[in-house]
């Protein structure tokens, strides 16, 4: 009978001034921590060196999608008081589901502005969950240039500090717009950068997963096969399966940039048993025992303990490796979370 895994297993102590509240300056600048998964060997390095460890036949797969500025500020019609929503999902024709704060004062029927009004609203329905649903108004036909105007950055919960620019929570190559959080593993790469890894040999897919603000949820399962992932739209395009089969099939490897894209090659393999594109919703939770279909090596940053995202990079590399990894980011005073360093785990 197989021992239960516990969330406990996934547990380091991880002090709270290495949690990094702002980017680097530089984007590629940050340090970069490598991870043979096979030999549990460490090296320091800095993310510019991740060209070194690349191969001509290898390919990147990097998550394209785009973050919504999703926290939007605004007053009650009839009395001025105030208000904020976090946009979480679209639901078509102007509606969104949201979040509220405070609830009370977003009751259905009730109207708000934003922006000095070229933003409106109205609530439509209040859910079981307390979620609100939201019809915006607006001039033109372009929501998202206004919400540009008016929203901010929905910054993970962990991240006290302002962002003066908001294009640094977003990646280089960002398209889809449609993520409530960054795949963040991809904010270290400049357009430099990617020119260079392109001139190795090494060649560039894309998929798309909208990142839900389920990410940042923790795990409060004893047990983690106890927890309920979260579900995050995604999209394969044929041109990224044709270059995964094609890499396969000639000795190349899949490098995964964040575990987002990792989560989407993965979910194509579980759901259509092959590559080809695919689109759909994915609740795939991995965890040590798990078998990887698509991805050799993965580019990550440093993660909450216990979390999902802890036990997916144990899953790839063995927990103690990557315990061992943590412990070893911890004593050199790595940068943890959204705008912390990078971590490679590859095999040779």
């Amino acid at each position: 009978m197989n021992t239960p895994i516990r969330t406990s297993d996934y547990y380091f102590d991880l002090p709270e001034e290495l949690i990094a509240q702002t980017p680097l300056e530089q984007r590629d600048s940050s340090r970069l921590l490598t991870l043979n998964k096979e030999t549990g060997e460490l090296e320091h390095k800095h993310f510019y060196d991740i060209v070194d460890y690349l191969r001509d036949g290898d390919c990147l797969i990097l998550n394209d999608s785009r973050v919504l500025p999703a926290r939007i500020y605004g007053v009650k019609e009839e009395t001025g008081a105030h208000v904020e929503f976090l946009l979480l999902q679209n639901k078509g024709e102007d509606t969104w589901e949201c979040l509220a704060g405070p609830g009370k004062r977003a009751k259905k029927g009730t109207k708000f502005t934003f922006g000095d009004g070229i933003l409106k609203c109205e609530v439509i329905d209040v859910q079981e969950d307390g979620n609100r649903i939201i019809k915006f108004f607006y001039e033109g036909n372009n929501f998202f240039a206004v919400l540009d105007e008016v929203g901010q950055m929905p910054l993970p919960p962990y991240i006290k500090e302002k962002l003066a620019d908001k294009e640094r929570y977003q990646t280089v190559y960002s398209h889809e717009i449609g993520s409530a959080a960054a795949p963040t593993a991809g904010l270290h790469f400049t357009e430099e950068l990617l020119e260079k890894i392109r001139a190795k040999g090494v060649k560039i897919g894309f998929v798309t997963l909208h990142v839900g603000l389920g990410t940042f949820r923790p795990v409060s399962a004893e047990v983690i096969t106890d927890h309920k992932m979260h579900s995050e739209h995604y999209y394969m395009p044929q041109e990224t399966a044709d270059l995964i089969n094609e890499t396969k099939a000639n000795g190349g490897r899949v490098i995964s940039v964040g575990t987002t894209s990792c989560r989407t090659i993965e979910s194509v393999a579980k759901i259509e048993g092959c590559f080809k594109e695919s689109s759909g919703w994915t609740d795939i939770f991995i965890y040590p025992g798990y078998e990887f279909k698509g991805i050799d090596c993965l580019i990550t940053n440093f993660h909450l303990p216990e979390s999902t995202l802890v036990m997916l990079v144990s899953a790839l590399a063995g927990r103690e490796n990557v315990l061992n990894a943590y412990k070893e980011a911890v004593n050199e005073k790595y940068r943890f979370f959204s705008f912390g360093d990078a971590m490679f785990i590859y095999k040779n």
